[in-house]
């Protein structure tokens, strides 16, 4: 019992009106935080604060959210939405010349004020960052764009030696929730072999549940990144706090996870 009153006070600590706060040794001057679920203008089944436009909310509901984003945080600009599509590609802001939202599933930037930004609601938003705070990177990595190599083509995108990059997993489905069938599992043991120890047999079926946070610091490991931070939520049973599509299905909100160099 004292551990999970525990917890919940170290939860309350950094949860500030409806944000979430990395805790990782980012430079003062990274600024990072994913939403929750409460504290926007959405209804049900979006309730409340949905950032998505493409699963089936009323625009001027997700258009009134990101506003409130924007002020509560007191943004330097819009943040830079993507079109995610569980691609291998990652944008760098300020060469992008597409318009947007563009077809991508992480960005990253070293210029300060340019707001990086993934909606998640399952899958492991990945925060970036370097010791020197000169650059940040925020990649959306369901099971899929692990797979295709989101993580590993982001990284080099970003033109840094990885053993300076800090990373943080922010809220995703728990290992104890995500049920998957033997081939995702053969997908990922064909490409790395360590992957096989983040996935564990269902005894009620022939699924496996798998460890989405596992391999995505397996992935970032073997991308050249050691500092990983964060992990720590559930998604899917946490119902209170995020959306979760496993949960919802198609009419599931989205949270955004955010980060920029001030």
């Amino acid at each position: 019992m004292a551990k999970n009153v525990g917890f919940e006070k170290a939860l309350i600590k950094i949860m500030i009106n409806n944000y979430i706060k990395p805790t990782w040794p980012a430079p003062k001057n990274v600024k990072a935080y994913t939403t929750i679920r409460t504290g926007g203008v959405s209804t049900t089944p979006y309730a409340s604060f949905n950032f998505s436009l493409l699963t089936g909310d009323d625009e001027k509901n997700v258009l009134a959210n990101r506003n409130k984003l924007r002020q509560e945080l007191n943004l330097p600009e819009e943040p830079f939405w993507l079109k995610q599509e569980h691609t291998d590609i990652a944008i760098c802001i300020e060469k992008n010349t597409k318009p947007t939202p563009v077809v991508a599933d992480a960005s990253f930037t070293q210029t300060a004020g340019s707001v990086c930004v993934v909606t998640t609601a399952d899958c492991v938003p990945i925060l970036l960052c370097d010791q020197a705070g000169s650059i940040v990177a925020a990649i959306h990595a369901g099971w899929k764009g692990i797979a295709n190599g989101i993580i590993a083509n982001c990284i080099k995108a970003m033109n840094i030696d990885p053993t300076r990059l800090l990373a943080w997993l922010g809220p995703a489905i728990g290992p104890k929730a995500f049920a998957v069938k033997q081939d995702t599992r053969e997908i990922f043991c064909k490409q790395l072999s360590e992957c096989a120890s983040a996935f564990v047999k269902n005894e009620n079926d022939d699924a496996f549940l798998a460890n989405i946070y596992s391999l995505a610091s397996i992935y970032l490991k073997k991308a050249g990144v050691t500092k990983i931070y964060g992990g720590d939520y559930c998604t899917f049973t946490q119902k209170e706090l995020f959306f979760s599509y496993r949960r919802d299905g198609e009419k599931s909100g989205r949270m955004a996870n955010l980060i920029w160099l001030a």
